[in-house]
């Protein structure tokens, strides 16, 4: 399990095509939510962690956000999403750890949670809570999908339960929503947990 937090892993993954979570589109529940932001969220400073193939970043690129930042550190998928987005800002292209990033160099106004969670050893989570708390601007938000299953395997993804997340979660962040996504993609139907909640002050 420890190999999950190595690049090598990842990277590796992506080279031979071994991305089975991968939807090949925007998740469905995320892009009804980003359809629904005002205009004036489109200047918000955005992160999408572990963005993988970063389907969701593409699209919010295409609705005209001008702030988004994608962080992987396989360099396989961010050079993939370069070559689709070649007048996506270069800088907000950054290959490295997200338990890396400094809080003093980056501050989000929104996180977007998107098969990272899921990506990590399980027994880095709090370790999550804490990073992600640190990277929200003050009364920043954190938005996804969890998956609400348990997979069985000692490999990514790995799953979990809404009173596992409700526990580990509430000691960083107010809880505004954690329910079933009712609108998944079909591959997810009845595995996924809709979030939203802010960084306690």
């Amino acid at each position: 399990m420890e190999n999950v937090n190595q690049a090598e892993f990842w990277q590796q993954r992506y080279e031979q095509d071994s991305i089975g979570w991968d939807m090949g589109q925007v998740s469905p529940p995320l892009k009804a939510y980003i359809d629904q932001l005002p205009e004036s969220a489109k200047e918000q400073a955005i992160l999408v962690p572990g963005a993988g193939n970063a389907y969701e970043v593409g699209y919010l690129h295409e609705q005209g956000f001008s702030n988004v930042t994608l962080v992987d550190f396989a360099p396989a998928p961010i050079a993939a999403f370069a070559e689709r987005y070649p007048d996506f800002p270069v800088e907000h292209l950054i290959c490295a750890d997200f338990f890396e990033l400094s809080p003093e160099q980056y501050q989000f106004d929104w996180v977007l949670e998107q098969t990272f969670f899921c990506a990590i050893n399980p027994s880095r989570r709090d370790e999550y809570m804490q990073q992600m708390a640190a990277l929200l601007k003050p009364n920043g938000k954190l938005i996804g999908l969890l998956f609400d299953k348990d997979f069985g395997r000692e490999e990514p993804p790995f799953g979990g339960t809404k009173a596992e997340y409700q526990r580990r979660f509430e000691q960083r962040f107010d809880i505004e929503i954690m329910e079933p996504s009712y609108n998944s993609h079909p591959a997810r139907q009845g595995s996924e947990l809709f979030i939203k909640m802010r960084v306690k002050a």
